[in-house]
């Protein structure tokens, strides 16, 4: 995917110091890459903002796990992305989804000049509604998310599939998410008729959505038809490791070997291990120490934090607010 170009010198940064990708003039975006950027002005911080909001999203979703989509740089989400895990899979899809996400509504906020609002629903839609307004277009959307992202990805094995397979249930979140929304017209707001189009679904939606599939996500093998009358497209496709699964889905997340543990640091595994993130002493559950610190226990300071309390607004217009000092409690993995 897009991210596997990721590197120190071919970026733009977000306020975040968030390192991205993205600077088409240099080597590391593939031809075709730099070619759909210069035939489409204004995408290129459309898909910058994308992958922005793939990397926040993804550390949300992820943000009490023992994995919680570390960015250590230079190199976006650092060497998980060359794996087959789940944590590979949602990497994937989340980024995919992003840059789709991002374009589609770019489109109909007239950021990108090749693309305009989805102006094919028109006319009536139902009894006391009808089509019109501004819907995002999420068909460009998919269609430069296909081109753009899976351009990067070269080969016919397990890992080249289940990249692409990864890459399209992210898009197809999207899609599936959009939701419809109305406008009401007439006398005193009497709705007796309302104007509707399409609407993007919050890309906090999308994530949940693709944070449900990365847990039931399917572990796959790399399966061959073995007949010579199968296109290349059947020939190599995806089938479950266990017989008695059914086969993924378009939308599941599909992956291929099992997680680290991500218990400790490893370069050759490009994990960060736990020690020193912060823990819930009281939670039996992922963010809990007992599993975040994988066992090996837990420190607890205090630390004093003063915040502004107590906020009075004076007319005008003056606020004027209190000091306010707290000891925090706070556990940290050994």
């Amino acid at each position: 995917g897009i991210i596997n170009v990721a590197s120190s010198t071919n970026l733009l940064t977000d306020s975040g110091s968030v390192q991205l990708v993205l600077e088409p003039g240099l080597q590391l975006l593939s031809r075709k890459q730099r070619r759909l950027i210069r035939q489409n002005p204004g995408i290129l911080h459309s898909v910058s903002a994308g992958l922005q909001s793939a990397v926040r999203e993804c550390q949300w979703q992820f943000r009490n796990r023992r994995w919680n989509c570390p960015v250590p740089g230079p190199h976006i989400f650092g060497k998980i992305v060359n794996r087959g895990c789940r944590e590979t899979a949602f990497i994937f899809a989340i980024t995919s989804a992003g840059v789709t996400h991002s374009v589609a509504r770019s489109c109909s906020e007239g950021s990108i000049e090749s693309c305009t609002c989805d102006y094919r629903r028109r006319g009536p839609g139902g009894p006391d509604w009808h089509w019109g307004g501004c819907s995002d277009n999420i068909d460009f959307g998919r269609l430069f998310g296909r081109e753009f992202v899976d351009s990067s990805e070269k080969g016919r094995d397990l890992r080249f599939l289940m990249n692409l397979h990864n890459n399209e249930a992210g898009r197809m979140t999207v899609f599936s998410e959009m939701r419809q929304e109305c406008k009401c017209h007439g006398m005193s707001g009497s709705c007796t008729v309302r104007t509707c189009w399409m609407r993007l679904p919050t890309f906090r939606a999308v994530g949940d959505v693709l944070k449900d599939r990365f847990d039931g996500a399917s572990r796959v093998i790399y399966g061959n038809k073995g007949s010579n009358r199968a296109s290349r497209v059947e020939l190599h496709h995806l089938e479950p490791e266990n017989p008695a699964h059914k086969p993924p889905s378009p939308q599941d997340l599909v992956y291929f070997e099992k997680s680290p543990n991500f218990c400790t640091s490893s370069g050759k595994m490009g994990t960060a291990g736990t020690a020193g993130r912060a823990c819930n002493s009281s939670s039996p559950g992922l963010d809990g120490c007992e599993l975040l610190c994988c066992g090996r226990g837990f420190r607890t300071r205090t630390q004093r934090v003063t915040e502004r309390c107590n906020c009075t607004f004076h007319w005008c217009c003056h606020v004027s607010c209190l000091n306010c000092t707290n000891t925090q409690v706070l556990h940290e993995c050994l």
